[in-house]
């Protein structure tokens, strides 16, 4: 990666990655630096959990009916805090701007805006917990075919087909998931 940092890229995991908690996950990498580096997985969706039942139970007042939308589990790390990824056609004073044209906020005014279908962002996901990698550890990992890069558009990151996203992602590799191992080697 020499110095390259992976800030909007997609992160792939790779088969036999060793951790129940990633397989065939699909994480989007909202910060990424020489000390540290930051994602949010975007296709393991929490079963049952809605945006709008998890906004009522936090007493957040909506308008109008909102769609169905699961929450999603973003990572293992702070589990019990709450992570809205979404276009940066929506601004927060905290939001943390992520390459592509994307957002990150975890204020709970980015939840009541969501709420409000005038002031939502045009597209957004809430997910619970993120991914996290001390300084040099993702870079390591990347090294030993644990995951692999790509672009993110916005039908990975927010489409709600959560069980086909890891396979695009390969296919904008192309590669076929078939014929991947979870052995790594090197040329």
């Amino acid at each position: 990666m020499d110095g390259a940092f992976l800030n909007g890229q997609m992160l792939i995991a790779m088969p036999g990655i060793g951790d129940p908690r990633f397989e065939r996950s699909l994480i989007l990498v909202c910060a990424h630096d020489g000390d540290h580096a930051m994602g949010i997985a975007v296709n393991r969706p929490v079963e049952g959990l809605t945006i709008p039942d998890l906004l009522e139970r936090l007493k957040i007042r909506t308008s109008g009916k909102l769609d169905d939308d699961l929450v999603l589990v973003g990572g293992p790390v702070e589990v019990e805090r709450g992570f809205v990824l979404h276009t940066d056609d929506y601004r927060a004073e905290h939001s943390l701007e992520v390459d592509g044209g994307l957002a990150l906020t975890t204020t709970r005014e980015v939840l009541e805006a969501m709420g409000r279908r005038n002031a939502q962002p045009r597209r957004a996901i809430l997910a619970l917990g993120y991914a996290g990698w001390g300084a040099g550890q993702l870079e390591h990992e990347i090294r030993e075919n644990v995951w692999l890069t790509c672009d993110a558009d916005e039908a990975l990151v927010f489409d709600d087909d959560y069980h086909s996203k890891w396979t695009r992602a390969l296919a904008k590799l192309r590669i076929d998931p078939k014929f991947l191992s979870a052995e790594g080697g090197r040329a």
